[in-house]
């Protein structure tokens, strides 16, 4: 199998799983992981943003990780995302995902500190050093990790045999057309954000691992399967139904982590809140978490495939 089917289909950003106390709990992560995988998702990302991972410690993360692939792992495509703020602990995780037999690792650049380009392809090349075994995807959202992914900078990290592909979550469908372009013809370019999956499909887009998708994944299988039949009309109603359900969750005063996690709830996963800093819900968000629920019920409802 060649890395374009290998890494083809939805991919739901793996959520954070708390308890009541807010540790991170493996039955939870147990439990959600098969409900995602009961669903027809073709891949995980797990210990991304949406993963909370700034704000889980190193082990915190691995145990997410185990008990996800004790939960899955064979059974769906894993990406662990092993990024941390140094390159040491970057690298214990990405060791700790090639032990654990996951498909892929990916990592964001380093944030805070402006490190120039060669800096940042050392930072990738040392994580990807660290599994040799492993595909190595590149994570570039330049809106929150202040430094974009380039050409020129691809062109560097081509050299390195592991690098399979790009999770392109910068608002430019665009960016996804140059990635495809300039990595070749096997390189995996997966769409980052929600709101255009259908455009990135368009675009050259492998898949799509999107902070959404896990609390509505019919919907995104959906868009992905109407528009692999070329059904272009009707996916588009759907990613424009994907989008009202998006907009209207950004609304919130919460977290928005916070809101899906509790609409996962009444959708029978109860998986915790949000980890502070990030605020919980409040309780005017009571009623647009029942709004999005109602939303997410109608727009898979009458979708079905």
């Amino acid at each position: 199998m060649n890395r374009l089917e290998k890494y083809a289909g939805i991919f739901p950003a793996f959520y954070a799983c708390y308890d009541d106390e807010g540790n991170v709990s493996p039955e939870r992560i147990s439990m959600y992981a098969r409900a995602l995988a009961g669903k027809g998702v073709q891949g995980l990302y797990v210990g991304g943003s949406s993963g909370e991972c700034i704000y889980l410690s190193v082990e915190e993360r691995k145990r997410t990780l185990e008990s996800v692939m004790d939960a899955v792992g064979g059974k769906l495509r894993i990406i662990a995302h092993v990024a941390c703020n140094n390159t040491r602990d970057s690298m214990e995780l990405a060791a700790h995902a090639e032990a654990n037999g996951v498909d892929a690792i990916a990592a964001i650049p380093p944030i805070y500190f402006r490190l120039p380009p060669h800096a940042i392809c050392e930072y990738w090349n040392d994580i990807s050093a660290a599994a040799p075994s492993t595909d190595f995807i590149i994570y570039n959202i330049p809106q929150l990790a202040g430094v974009a992914l380039t050409l020129p900078m691809l062109a560097e990290m081509k050299k390195n045999a592991r690098l399979a592909g790009v999770k392109n979550s910068s608002p430019s469908a665009q960016d996804i057309q140059q990635f495809r372009d300039a990595g070749g013809a096997d390189f995996v370019v997966f769409n980052g954000p929600d709101e255009q999956l259908l455009s990135g499909l368009a675009a050259g887009a492998t898949g799509g691992i999107g902070g959404t998708y896990g609390v509505m994944p019919e919907l995104y299988l959906l868009i992905w399967n109407l528009f692999s039949k070329g059904e272009m009309e009707r996916a588009r109603l759907a990613q424009n139904e994907a989008c009202r359900i998006i907009y209207t969750l950004l609304s919130a005063k919460g977290n928005i982590y916070a809101v899906m996690k509790a609409i996962l709830e009444k959708r029978g996963m109860p998986i915790g809140g949000a980890r502070k800093p990030l605020p919980k819900i409040a309780p005017e968000d009571e009623i647009l978490v029942e709004r999005c629920l109602e939303m997410i019920r109608t727009a898979t409802g009458e979708s079905a495939v």
